[in-house]
């Protein structure tokens, strides 16, 4: 039961918009699963299933199911396009990371880092136009930076 509640999930998310996890059990409870918002809540943890930033600036459940054909994950591309259109200017000093983005875009292109970088940064935080990222030391905060800027698609 649980494999089919699960694999439901990711069908209802990869079809249409869910923003809580209450829309998300409302719609299984409407399909038959008899579900709580703890067990939803576990689906949601064990299927690495994150918010993002849609197209129209609200945070939708999305997964990072991995595409067994390319070996890149389902998201990747869109974290990667959310990110280059957000940022203006990526610059380290030291041990920290410093990205402009356009007003209102941070938190968007901060997700995008997380998800490529969790394992090169210590932490990010996000304002309204800038994004700081702190590394445990300048070498790594060079390697990021330059990796950041790889993925904008705008010269630098």
């Amino acid at each position: 039961m649980k494999n089919k509640r699960q694999e439901k999930i990711l069908e209802l998310i990869r079809e249409k918009a869910f923003y809580t996890q209450d829309e998300l059990q409302e719609e299984l409870n409407s399909l038959g699963y008899n579900v709580t918002q703890s067990t939803v809540s576990r689906d949601i943890k064990q299927l690495r299933i994150v918010k993002a930033l849609d197209s129209f600036g609200n945070y939708r459940y999305v997964s990072q199911i991995v595409d067994t054909h390319s070996g890149e994950r389902e998201f990747d591309s869109y974290y990667k396009e959310i990110f280059s259109r957000s940022v203006i200017k990526v610059d380290y000093a030291y041990n920290d990371i410093v990205i402009k983005c356009y007003a209102g875009m941070a938190s968007g292109a901060c997700v995008a880092v997380d998800y490529f970088f969790s394992g090169m940064i210590m932490g990010s935080l996000a304002g309204d136009d800038t994004i700081l990222i702190i590394t445990k030391n300048p070498e790594i905060a060079r390697q990021l930076t330059d990796k950041l800027l790889d993925m904008c698609s705008k010269d630098r």
